[in-house]
Protein backbone atom coordinates (compact mmCIF):
# COMPACT_ATOMS: atom_id res chain seq x y z
CA UNK A 1 0.00 0.00 0.00
CA UNK A 2 3.03 2.08 -0.31
CA UNK A 3 2.62 3.76 -3.49
CA UNK A 4 -0.54 3.31 -3.74
CA UNK A 5 -0.75 7.33 -4.31
CA UNK A 6 2.58 8.23 -5.93
CA UNK A 7 0.46 10.08 -8.62
CA UNK A 8 -0.66 13.00 -6.63
CA UNK A 9 -4.87 13.79 -6.44
CA UNK A 10 -4.74 12.09 -2.84
CA UNK A 11 -7.79 14.68 -2.33
CA UNK A 12 -9.55 11.94 -0.39
CA UNK A 13 -6.47 12.13 2.79
CA UNK A 14 -6.34 16.09 2.25
CA UNK A 15 -9.90 17.81 1.09
CA UNK A 16 -10.31 21.26 1.03
CA UNK A 17 -7.17 22.33 -0.92
CA UNK A 18 -6.21 23.74 -4.40
CA UNK A 19 -5.15 21.10 -6.23
CA UNK A 20 -2.15 21.53 -8.14
CA UNK A 21 -1.13 17.90 -8.05
CA UNK A 22 -3.00 16.59 -10.85
CA UNK A 23 -2.43 18.04 -14.54
CA UNK A 24 -6.15 18.45 -15.88
CA UNK A 25 -7.84 20.37 -18.20
CA UNK A 26 -8.29 23.79 -15.93
CA UNK A 27 -11.64 24.54 -17.59
CA UNK A 28 -13.15 21.21 -15.86
CA UNK A 29 -15.33 18.96 -17.99
CA UNK A 30 -17.42 20.50 -21.15
CA UNK A 31 -20.82 20.69 -20.64
CA UNK A 32 -21.98 17.57 -22.50
CA UNK A 33 -19.65 15.51 -20.34
CA UNK A 34 -21.25 16.81 -17.03
CA UNK A 35 -24.88 16.07 -18.45
CA UNK A 36 -23.84 12.67 -19.84
CA UNK A 37 -22.76 11.35 -16.59
CA UNK A 38 -26.01 12.37 -14.96
CA UNK A 39 -28.00 10.45 -17.92
CA UNK A 40 -25.98 7.50 -17.66
CA UNK A 41 -27.64 6.87 -13.79
CA UNK A 42 -30.99 5.49 -15.66
CA UNK A 43 -28.76 2.57 -17.42
CA UNK A 44 -26.65 1.25 -14.19
CA UNK A 45 -28.55 -1.38 -13.94
CA UNK A 46 -27.34 -2.67 -17.18
CA UNK A 47 -23.65 -4.12 -17.80
CA UNK A 48 -21.62 -1.41 -20.19
CA UNK A 49 -21.88 -2.63 -24.16
CA UNK A 50 -18.20 -4.84 -24.13
CA UNK A 51 -17.56 -3.79 -28.10
CA UNK A 52 -18.16 0.30 -26.85
CA UNK A 53 -19.46 0.28 -30.69
CA UNK A 54 -20.77 4.10 -30.26
CA UNK A 55 -17.41 4.87 -28.60
CA UNK A 56 -15.89 3.51 -31.39
CA UNK A 57 -17.49 4.30 -34.21
CA UNK A 58 -17.42 8.05 -33.00
CA UNK A 59 -13.41 8.01 -32.30
CA UNK A 60 -12.75 6.36 -35.52
CA UNK A 61 -14.09 9.09 -37.90
CA UNK A 62 -12.63 11.68 -35.47
CA UNK A 63 -9.53 9.93 -36.07
CA UNK A 64 -9.99 8.72 -39.89
CA UNK A 65 -9.02 5.04 -39.02
CA UNK A 66 -10.88 2.15 -39.10
CA UNK A 67 -12.01 0.54 -36.19
CA UNK A 68 -10.40 -2.38 -36.35
CA UNK A 69 -7.45 -0.27 -34.95
CA UNK A 70 -8.53 1.19 -31.98
CA UNK A 71 -8.68 0.03 -28.46
CA UNK A 72 -10.48 1.37 -25.20
CA UNK A 73 -9.04 0.93 -21.22
CA UNK A 74 -10.13 1.83 -18.07
CA UNK A 75 -7.46 4.67 -18.22
CA UNK A 76 -4.34 5.01 -20.23
CA UNK A 77 -3.10 3.24 -17.39
CA UNK A 78 -4.93 0.21 -17.98
CA UNK A 79 -3.65 0.23 -21.53
CA UNK A 80 0.05 0.66 -20.16
CA UNK A 81 -0.45 -2.58 -18.51
CA UNK A 82 -2.19 -4.58 -21.13
CA UNK A 83 0.57 -3.36 -24.26
CA UNK A 84 3.24 -3.92 -22.03
CA UNK A 85 1.61 -8.15 -21.68
CA UNK A 86 1.33 -8.28 -25.00
CA UNK A 87 4.62 -7.14 -26.25
CA UNK A 88 6.12 -8.83 -23.44
CA UNK A 89 9.65 -7.31 -24.03
CA UNK A 90 12.81 -8.51 -22.55
CA UNK A 91 14.87 -5.23 -22.87
CA UNK A 92 12.59 -1.83 -22.91
CA UNK A 93 14.01 1.39 -22.49
CA UNK A 94 12.66 4.35 -20.80
CA UNK A 95 13.38 8.13 -21.17
CA UNK A 96 13.80 9.30 -17.67
CA UNK A 97 12.28 10.82 -15.76
CA UNK A 98 9.06 9.52 -16.57
CA UNK A 99 5.73 8.41 -15.31
CA UNK A 100 5.62 5.37 -12.72
CA UNK A 101 3.27 3.42 -14.35
CA UNK A 102 6.07 2.72 -17.59
CA UNK A 103 8.16 0.44 -15.64
CA UNK A 104 5.11 -1.00 -12.96
CA UNK A 105 3.64 -2.30 -15.86
CA UNK A 106 7.21 -3.70 -17.96
CA UNK A 107 8.27 -5.64 -14.61
CA UNK A 108 4.50 -6.79 -14.21
CA UNK A 109 4.94 -8.24 -18.06
CA UNK A 110 8.01 -9.92 -16.76
CA UNK A 111 10.62 -7.34 -18.44
CA UNK A 112 14.15 -8.20 -16.85
CA UNK A 113 15.77 -5.45 -18.44
CA UNK A 114 14.75 -1.63 -18.55
CA UNK A 115 16.97 0.69 -19.22
CA UNK A 116 16.65 4.19 -17.84
CA UNK A 117 17.55 6.78 -20.49
CA UNK A 118 19.04 9.51 -18.33
CA UNK A 119 17.84 12.98 -19.03
CA UNK A 120 19.57 16.03 -16.99
CA UNK A 121 18.90 19.66 -15.87
CA UNK A 122 21.92 20.44 -17.38
CA UNK A 123 20.14 20.94 -20.71
CA UNK A 124 16.77 21.38 -18.71
CA UNK A 125 15.49 17.54 -19.24
CA UNK A 126 15.56 17.72 -22.94
CA UNK A 127 15.17 14.97 -24.69
CA UNK A 128 18.54 14.35 -27.04
CA UNK A 129 20.09 12.37 -29.76
CA UNK A 130 21.81 10.28 -27.43
CA UNK A 131 18.88 7.96 -26.68
CA UNK A 132 19.44 6.51 -30.40
CA UNK A 133 22.56 4.80 -28.91
CA UNK A 134 19.96 3.12 -27.02
CA UNK A 135 17.99 1.79 -29.61
CA UNK A 136 20.03 -1.27 -30.52
CA UNK A 137 18.85 -4.92 -32.31
CA UNK A 138 18.94 -6.28 -28.85
CA UNK A 139 16.39 -3.55 -27.84
CA UNK A 140 12.81 -4.81 -28.05
CA UNK A 141 10.15 -1.87 -26.48
CA UNK A 142 10.90 2.08 -25.70
CA UNK A 143 8.02 4.16 -24.51
CA UNK A 144 7.61 7.98 -24.63
CA UNK A 145 5.98 10.62 -23.41
CA UNK A 146 4.98 13.69 -25.50
CA UNK A 147 4.85 16.04 -24.07
CA UNK A 148 6.80 14.74 -21.13
CA UNK A 149 6.32 14.34 -17.86
CA UNK A 150 7.19 15.82 -15.54
CA UNK A 151 8.74 18.30 -17.14
CA UNK A 152 5.74 19.40 -20.18
CA UNK A 153 8.27 19.87 -22.72
CA UNK A 154 7.59 18.39 -25.94
CA UNK A 155 10.17 16.60 -27.83
CA UNK A 156 11.96 17.89 -31.25
CA UNK A 157 9.95 17.03 -34.56
CA UNK A 158 13.10 15.82 -36.41
CA UNK A 159 14.57 13.92 -33.55
CA UNK A 160 10.85 11.78 -33.27
CA UNK A 161 11.27 10.69 -36.85
CA UNK A 162 14.82 9.53 -36.36
CA UNK A 163 13.83 7.90 -33.29
CA UNK A 164 10.63 5.63 -35.34
CA UNK A 165 13.42 5.36 -38.23
CA UNK A 166 15.76 3.58 -35.33
CA UNK A 167 12.64 1.89 -34.05
CA UNK A 168 11.67 0.72 -37.04
CA UNK A 169 14.60 -0.67 -38.32
CA UNK A 170 15.74 -2.28 -35.65
CA UNK A 171 11.89 -4.21 -34.63
CA UNK A 172 11.44 -1.91 -31.37
CA UNK A 173 7.76 -1.65 -30.10
CA UNK A 174 7.17 2.36 -30.01
CA UNK A 175 4.66 3.00 -27.49
CA UNK A 176 4.27 7.04 -27.45
CA UNK A 177 1.53 8.62 -24.93
CA UNK A 178 0.21 11.82 -25.79
CA UNK A 179 -2.54 12.04 -23.61
CA UNK A 180 -1.18 15.93 -22.43
CA UNK A 181 -0.46 16.76 -26.50
CA UNK A 182 -3.75 18.19 -27.16
CA UNK A 183 -3.15 20.72 -24.29
CA UNK A 184 -0.31 22.08 -25.63
CA UNK A 185 -0.34 25.17 -27.71
CA UNK A 186 0.66 23.53 -30.77
CA UNK A 187 -2.20 21.13 -30.53
CA UNK A 188 -2.03 17.69 -32.24
CA UNK A 189 0.27 18.91 -34.81
CA UNK A 190 3.15 17.16 -33.33
CA UNK A 191 1.23 13.99 -33.15
CA UNK A 192 2.99 10.77 -34.30
CA UNK A 193 -0.32 9.83 -35.87
CA UNK A 194 0.89 10.35 -39.41
CA UNK A 195 3.66 8.02 -39.10
CA UNK A 196 1.26 5.06 -38.07
CA UNK A 197 0.39 3.82 -41.20
CA UNK A 198 3.79 3.06 -42.58
CA UNK A 199 5.31 2.30 -39.11
CA UNK A 200 3.09 -0.63 -37.72
CA UNK A 201 5.73 -1.21 -34.44
CA UNK A 202 3.78 2.32 -33.08
CA UNK A 203 1.08 2.50 -30.44
CA UNK A 204 -0.43 5.48 -29.63
CA UNK A 205 -1.81 5.65 -26.35
CA UNK A 206 -4.46 8.76 -25.56
CA UNK A 207 -7.06 9.24 -22.96
CA UNK A 208 -10.26 11.50 -22.28
CA UNK A 209 -8.77 11.67 -18.23
CA UNK A 210 -6.69 15.07 -19.23
CA UNK A 211 -8.23 16.72 -22.03
CA UNK A 212 -11.51 16.62 -21.10
CA UNK A 213 -10.85 16.78 -17.12
CA UNK A 214 -12.66 13.09 -16.59
CA UNK A 215 -10.16 11.72 -14.22
CA UNK A 216 -12.45 9.79 -12.19
CA UNK A 217 -14.29 7.63 -15.05
CA UNK A 218 -11.17 6.38 -16.26
CA UNK A 219 -11.36 6.55 -20.13
CA UNK A 220 -8.19 5.87 -22.25
CA UNK A 221 -7.83 4.74 -25.27
CA UNK A 222 -5.10 3.39 -28.45
CA UNK A 223 -4.14 3.35 -31.46
CA UNK A 224 -1.75 1.02 -33.85
CA UNK A 225 -2.23 -0.59 -37.54
CA UNK A 226 -0.64 -3.69 -35.67
CA UNK A 227 -4.28 -5.67 -35.55
CA UNK A 228 -2.16 -8.53 -34.26
CA UNK A 229 -1.30 -6.59 -31.44
CA UNK A 230 -4.36 -5.03 -30.48
CA UNK A 231 -6.10 -8.75 -30.62
CA UNK A 232 -3.50 -10.01 -28.08
CA UNK A 233 -4.36 -6.89 -26.12
CA UNK A 234 -8.24 -7.53 -25.93
CA UNK A 235 -8.02 -11.03 -25.15
CA UNK A 236 -5.96 -9.99 -22.16
CA UNK A 237 -8.44 -7.44 -21.49
CA UNK A 238 -11.47 -7.99 -19.07
CA UNK A 239 -14.73 -7.65 -20.98
CA UNK A 240 -16.66 -4.66 -19.28
CA UNK A 241 -13.92 -2.47 -18.29
CA UNK A 242 -14.99 0.26 -19.87
CA UNK A 243 -18.64 1.75 -17.56
CA UNK A 244 -21.55 2.99 -18.69
CA UNK A 245 -20.88 6.45 -17.28
CA UNK A 246 -17.29 6.77 -18.99
CA UNK A 247 -18.18 5.34 -22.51
CA UNK A 248 -21.38 7.80 -22.59
CA UNK A 249 -18.96 10.94 -21.32
CA UNK A 250 -16.77 9.63 -23.74
CA UNK A 251 -19.33 9.93 -26.78
CA UNK A 252 -20.40 13.52 -25.37
CA UNK A 253 -16.39 14.47 -25.26
CA UNK A 254 -16.49 13.54 -29.39
CA UNK A 255 -19.28 15.37 -29.91
CA UNK A 256 -17.99 18.72 -27.79
CA UNK A 257 -17.60 21.75 -29.71
CA UNK A 258 -13.73 22.23 -31.58
CA UNK A 259 -13.80 25.61 -29.91
CA UNK A 260 -13.72 23.48 -25.76
CA UNK A 261 -10.03 23.12 -26.71
CA UNK A 262 -9.31 25.67 -28.42
CA UNK A 263 -10.60 27.99 -25.67
CA UNK A 264 -8.55 25.47 -23.11
CA UNK A 265 -5.44 26.14 -25.10
CA UNK A 266 -5.92 30.06 -25.15
CA UNK A 267 -6.58 30.07 -21.33
CA UNK A 268 -3.23 27.07 -20.67
CA UNK A 269 -1.12 29.28 -22.60
CA UNK A 270 -1.52 32.63 -21.01
CA UNK A 271 -1.86 30.92 -17.14
CA UNK A 272 1.04 28.40 -18.26
CA UNK A 273 3.58 32.01 -19.10
CA UNK A 274 2.06 34.21 -15.70
CA UNK A 275 3.06 31.23 -13.62
CA UNK A 276 6.20 30.40 -15.05
CA UNK A 277 7.26 34.02 -15.09
CA UNK A 278 6.37 34.42 -11.27
CA UNK A 279 8.26 31.42 -10.78
CA UNK A 280 11.06 32.65 -12.06
CA UNK A 281 10.61 35.91 -10.46
CA UNK A 282 10.94 33.94 -6.98
CA UNK A 283 14.45 32.44 -7.94
CA UNK A 284 12.79 28.91 -8.77
CA UNK A 285 14.30 26.93 -11.46
CA UNK A 286 11.64 26.03 -13.77
CA UNK A 287 11.47 23.74 -16.81
CA UNK A 288 10.32 25.14 -20.51
CA UNK A 289 6.68 23.78 -20.04
CA UNK A 290 4.94 23.92 -22.95
CA UNK A 291 1.80 21.43 -21.53
CA UNK A 292 -0.53 22.20 -18.81
CA UNK A 293 1.76 21.61 -16.09
CA UNK A 294 5.51 22.92 -15.01
CA UNK A 295 8.29 21.13 -13.00
CA UNK A 296 9.87 23.15 -10.76
CA UNK A 297 13.26 23.02 -8.11
CA UNK A 298 12.93 24.65 -4.96
CA UNK A 299 16.67 25.14 -3.55
CA UNK A 300 18.39 22.53 -0.76
CA UNK A 301 17.96 24.40 2.61
CA UNK A 302 14.31 24.93 1.41
CA UNK A 303 12.53 22.39 0.21
CA UNK A 304 12.63 19.99 3.75
CA UNK A 305 8.68 19.16 4.50
CA UNK A 306 7.85 22.11 1.79
CA UNK A 307 4.89 20.16 0.44
CA UNK A 308 3.90 19.95 4.05
CA UNK A 309 3.93 23.26 4.31
CA UNK A 310 1.90 24.14 1.13
CA UNK A 311 -0.46 21.89 2.71
CA UNK A 312 -0.89 23.84 5.63
CA UNK A 313 -1.54 26.72 3.02
CA UNK A 314 -4.71 24.68 1.58
CA UNK A 315 -2.16 23.60 -1.38
CA UNK A 316 -1.74 20.01 -2.69
CA UNK A 317 1.59 19.81 -5.00
CA UNK A 318 2.86 16.76 -6.77
CA UNK A 319 6.49 16.00 -4.97
CA UNK A 320 8.20 14.50 -7.80
CA UNK A 321 11.33 13.57 -5.41
CA UNK A 322 10.13 9.56 -6.18
CA UNK A 323 10.81 10.20 -9.94
CA UNK A 324 13.87 8.75 -11.26
CA UNK A 325 16.44 11.18 -12.28
CA UNK A 326 14.64 13.71 -9.48
CA UNK A 327 15.28 14.11 -5.83
CA UNK A 328 14.31 16.58 -3.40
CA UNK A 329 13.04 19.65 -4.34
CA UNK A 330 11.71 18.52 -7.73
CA UNK A 331 8.05 19.70 -7.83
CA UNK A 332 5.41 19.59 -10.41
CA UNK A 333 1.85 22.08 -10.75
CA UNK A 334 -0.89 21.96 -13.00
CA UNK A 335 -1.51 25.19 -14.86
CA UNK A 336 -5.16 26.09 -13.32
CA UNK A 337 -7.45 28.76 -13.32
CA UNK A 338 -5.80 32.81 -12.82
CA UNK A 339 -7.36 32.76 -9.11
CA UNK A 340 -6.24 29.82 -8.23
CA UNK A 341 -2.40 30.25 -9.75
CA UNK A 342 -2.68 33.91 -7.95
CA UNK A 343 -2.99 32.26 -5.09
CA UNK A 344 -0.09 29.38 -5.15
CA UNK A 345 2.58 32.32 -5.97
CA UNK A 346 1.33 34.46 -3.54
CA UNK A 347 1.73 31.28 -0.80
CA UNK A 348 5.27 30.21 -2.40
CA UNK A 349 6.55 34.41 -2.07
CA UNK A 350 5.26 34.29 1.69
CA UNK A 351 7.00 30.42 2.20
CA UNK A 352 10.25 31.15 0.19
CA UNK A 353 11.08 34.85 -0.14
Amino acid sequence: MTDMHIHGGDVYRHPDVVDFSVNLNPLGPPPGVTEAVRESAAFIARYPDARKEELTRLLAARENVPAEELIFGNGAAELIFLWAEAVRPHRAVLAAPCFAEYARALRAAGCDDIVMHMRGIENGFRLTEKILDKLTEDTDALILCNPENPTGLLADPGLMEDIIRRCAANGISLMVDECFLALCDVGEDRSVRKYMETNHNIFLLNAFTKTCAMAGLRLGYGMTCDRALLERMQSLCQPWNVSIPAQMAGVAALRTDPSYLTRSRQVIGKERAYLLGELNRIGLWTSEAMANYILFRVPEGKNGGFEGRLLREGILIRDCSNYTGLGPGYFRVAVRLHEDNVKLISTLRRLLI
